[in-house]
Formats: C-alpha cells, sequence, structure tokens
C-alpha cells in the first residue's frame, strides 16, 4: 500500500495511475471517462491524488476534485482551491449555459454522475463547462467573475 510519503515522491499523473489501478469501485469505467474527458479539456491542466481522490490543477490552483463514495453515483467538485477566498455577495462565477453545475456556493459546484451512460451522455458539456470554471478562476490573470 502507498504512504502519502510515497505518494510525494510519484508524479502527479503516476499517483493518478496508481490510484486507478488499485480503486475497487463499481463505477470505475465511468470514472476513468470523466478523468480523459478532464484531462482532455485544457492542456493546462495537471493532475495529482489530494483528499483522497484525483484532484486537478490549473496554475498549481486546485480546480476539480473527485468525490467517490461508491454509493451507484460519484461527483466532480468544481471549486476555487483549498484557500478560502472572499465571495460573499459576489453571486455564481459564471452563468451556466449547460445546466450541468448544481451550485454548492457562488464558488462550488458539482457535477453527478451515476454510470458510463451518464458520462457518455454529459460528455461535450462537461467540457464546455471544465474550460469556463478554468477562464472562470483565472486568479492569476485577474478575470474572477468575468462573463465566459
Amino acid at each position: 500500500m502507498k504512504t502519502a510519503k510515497n505518494l510525494k515522491q510519484q508524479s502527479g499523473p503516476q499517483q493518478v495511475a496508481d490510484f486507478m489501478t488499485n480503486l475497487e469501485h463499481p463505477l470505475k469505467q465511468a470514472i476513468e471517462e470523466v478523468l480523459q474527458i478532464i484531462r482532455s479539456a485544457d492542456g493546462r491542466i495537471t493532475e495529482q491524488i489530494k483528499w483522497n481522490a484525483p484532484s486537478f490543477c490549473v496554475n498549481y490552483e486546485d480546480r476539480f476534485t473527485l468525490n467517490l463514495p461508491g454509493k451507484g453515483f460519484f461527483r466532480l467538485i468544481f471549486h476555487c482551491g483549498a484557500k478560502v477566498r472572499d465571495n460573499t455577495g459576489a453571486g455564481q462565477l459564471f452563468e451556466d449555459p449547460t445546466g450541468l453545475l448544481d451550485w454548492a456556493s457562488g464558488d462550488r459546484a458539482i457535477v453527478k454522475f451515476t454510470d458510463l451512460n451518464d458520462v457518455t451522455a454529459k460528455k461535450d458539456k462537461l467540457k464546455e463547462v471544465i474550460r469556463m470554471w478554468i477562464e472562470a478562476t483565472d486568479f492569476q490573470a485577474g478575470t474572477v467573475h468575468a462573463e465566459v
């Protein structure tokens, strides 16, 4: 079994590959498909294991993390990183034309998947909303809450 120390010594992609190799989940194939969709959405996306699941960064900032409860579904969490940012009264980061995002707060949203067919049906919209989230959360460029 890999320890946290051993994970730190591995590259992010190797961490995720090892995690997925060892994952026992009824929706593993659907989870793998979501990983591929995320990776293909933007060339700046990097991956690692964080919070005991695959997590994806842009410009070294956490943006997407899988939540794998094993209860007949899994979730992709859209967020603005580990550090709390003052988003009081700012509303949602952007208007979601895809309808996929379930907004937990103005800067945190969730997409739920129930099986591989569900992932396949949401593929194009998921890729679109990932790109929109990256644009809306590009804090380094100073474009937070930009209309996408």
